[in-house]
């Protein structure tokens, strides 16, 4: 008998352009997501829709957006010059067709693949569009990328020219979705820095910006403590505004075209680049690059004709070129910021003389740093204990060659003791799972300077497993997943080393490295199923749902859960919370009020919220 699949001419399928978008969503938008995370794709929808009024905008047309998004329905309508109504169905339902593809009438836009409007009609269970040109307008409406109503061309009672786009993501593509305000209030904020002057009406309230990158850098750093005024370098197709504070971390905010390049690109690669150079050149010595770039918090936004992303997400710009017939992105923001800045100190002496300040300040500490460190891995080579506390794993996060994905996958858990380290060891996937072992409660490392994670053995030998030494781009581990008790001394320890990674790598936070292992507070069982309960609630449904007699048993901590049974907890289905950052949150002030000092005001919290234990009770029963 011949096992192998046939081949032929039936097992080749044409899909129409909705079906090939609804099949592969992830092409278009990226990942899906519940709407909980700022970069989930129902907000990409929104995104994708606005980037066609933002490119009116730029192009001179339309100074005015209006957003409404009421439950799971969004309505958007620029007043732009409105799409030329006998192209207005085939412009959000032909796949490479748009006027992005005239270079004279869309010089510098985002979206230029035709494909942004076609993803937000075929992943939308309804999909209505209106477009309003000199009186007359045309109508459309579709549901899941199907036409279903063509409307004549007909009188307009608007006034205005523009395009109004209404769509409600199809709960088919986005199961239990909802939309969460501030994350399209964030990505509103970034349209209105980038393009000063363009106001947004957003469910009533208005947004918008009167001097750009100054106004986004003074958002994104109101919490932090700045060591000079921002600086802000405004030019043709180029705009920069940066500072330094007093955090341990690199902050950069890139655009393109009014994008938001997380990635960065070909355009950061250049800035961080001339910003040494300029520097060194000003100051007249051979700063390192760290000690210059210590603590900055940057921001560049590009005009770039026919850009080139890694991706229809557009998260990283891979182009190199400004345009056909224009310099290199390399060659433009050198010169840019070679001689804007450079103007710009010699004609502001006092900020010239606070930048060198903080630069000095960070030459000094990293090289008192320096004889900390050989020390310290003198004393831990000789002492071996880097062994005794890492079980590592194959594949690592910074290895040059992606095999298999495995790079993604590379995860390392941060325990706390023996038992539960045993656990997890045993039953761990050696290929991309480490095992780091605490001893005990660590440091509260508040307040206290970077050289405590070099003088401290369980920081130091930490901070090396996870090779953050130099460079957070050579992280070994994709995912950092702290996986504590869920009793009072494991949430303790977990304030700990979330402190720690706050204090001196914000950025591991940041990028999304940090996570929390979730695993099970009960096992309830018969003699036919087990059943984990991650909460009480879950405990009694489990218990309602189960026959005959009931076995309950409540996991005090990880090492008594066995070997056996951890492994489906760290396997495909692990559970794992995302430690995330709020951008209007101060990390210093939060650091200050959780784990400085016992101030009245956290007292006062605790007194108001504490439970007590008849409470709890009453709680559970």
């Amino acid at each position: 008998m011949n096992d192998k699949i046939k081949y032929d001419e039936s097992s080749i399928q044409s899909l129409e352009w909705q079906e090939h978008i609804r099949t592969r969503p992830g092409m278009y938008i990226g990942k899906l997501g519940n709407g909980s995370e700022f970069d989930d794709g129902i907000y990409v929808l929104i995104k994708e829709t606005i980037d066609n009024c933002i490119d009116e905008f730029i192009m001179g047309y339309g100074t005015n957006l209006e957003i409404t998004v009421d439950d799971k329905n969004v309505r958007i309508r620029d007043f732009g010059r409105g799409i030329p109504l006998g192209k207005t169905v085939d412009c959000v339902s032909k796949i490479n067709t748009g006027g992005k593809y005239d270079s004279k009438v869309f010089k510098k836009s985002v979206g230029l693949n035709g494909v942004g409007s076609k993803a937000v009609n075929a992943l939308s269970s309804k999909f209505i569009v209106k477009s309003i040109r000199d009186g007359k307008e045309k109508l459309a409406e579709f549901s899941k990328g199907i036409l279903l109503n063509d409307y004549d061309i007909r009188n307009s009672d608007s006034e205005e020219n523009g395009t109004e786009i209404q769509f409600t993501p199809d709960e088919d593509i986005f199961s239990n979705y909802s939309f969460i305000l501030n994350h399209i209030k964030l990505l509103l904020w970034n349209y209105a820095y980038l393009n000063p002057g363009f106001k947004i009406n957003f469910n009533g309230s208005r947004i918008s910006s009167k001097n750009g990158l100054l106004d986004l850098l003074n958002q994104k750093s109101s919490n932090e403590k700045l060591r000079y005024p921002i600086i802000r370098l405004l030019g043709d197709d180029i705009e920069i505004a940066m500072t330094h504070s007093d955090n341990y971390s690199e902050d950069y905010y890139t655009f393109v075209n009014g994008q938001n390049t997380l990635l960065g690109g070909s355009h950061l690669t250049a800035s961080k680049e001339s910003i040494v150079k300029t520097i060194r050149d000003f100051y007249s010595k051979d700063f390192e690059a760290s000690d210059i770039r210590g603590s900055i918090i940057f921001c560049i936004s590009l005009r770039v004709e026919n850009p080139i992303f890694e991706s229809q997400t557009k998260t990283k710009l891979g182009s190199t070129e400004m345009g056909p017939d224009g310099p290199t992105i390399r060659t433009f923001v050198n010169d840019f910021i070679k001689n804007e800045l450079n103007n710009f100190l010699h004609k502001n002496s006092e900020i010239a003389s606070l930048l060198l300040s903080k630069i000095l300040q960070t030459q000094k500490e990293r090289k008192e740093l320096t004889t900390i460190r050989k020390l310290a891995k003198k004393k831990n080579k000789a002492a071996n204990l880097h062994n005794k506390k890492l079980r590592d794993c194959k594949f690592h996060y910074n290895d040059k060659k992606d095999i298999d994905s495995n790079r993604e996958k590379t995860t390392i858990f941060i325990t706390e003791g023996d038992s539960a380290s045993g656990s997890i060891t045993k039953s761990r996937d050696v290929t991309t799972q480490a095992v780091f072992s605490l001893r005990g409660k660590p440091l509260n490392s508040f307040g206290l300077s970077k050289k405590i994670v070099y003088e401290n053995e369980e920081f130091n030998l930490l901070h090396n497993a996870l090779n953050v030494d130099n460079d957070l781009a050579e992280l070994r581990y994709n995912k950092i997943v702290i996986a504590t008790d869920a009793d009072v001394d494991g949430m303790h320890i977990r304030l700990l080393l979330l402190t720690f990674f706050l204090q001196y790598y914000p950025g591991l936070v940041k990028d999304k490295h940090i996570y929390i292992l979730e695993t099970p507070l009960f096992r309830v069982r018969n003699k036919k199923k087990t059943i984990y309960a991650y909460s009480n609630i879950e405990k009694n449904n489990a218990i309602n749902s189960l026959d005959g007699k009931v076995e309950i048993t409540r996991f005090k901590g990880l090492g008594e859960i066995s070997p056996s049974e951890f492994k489906q907890f760290i396997g495909e289905d692990i559970k794992l919370e995302l430690v995330k950052l709020d951008e209007d949150i101060s990390i210093s002030e939060t650091l200050q009020y959780y784990m400085g000092k016992n101030t009245p005001e956290r007292q006062i919290f605790i007194i108001e919220n504490l439970i007590i234990e008849d409470d709890v009770k009453e709680q559970h029963e």
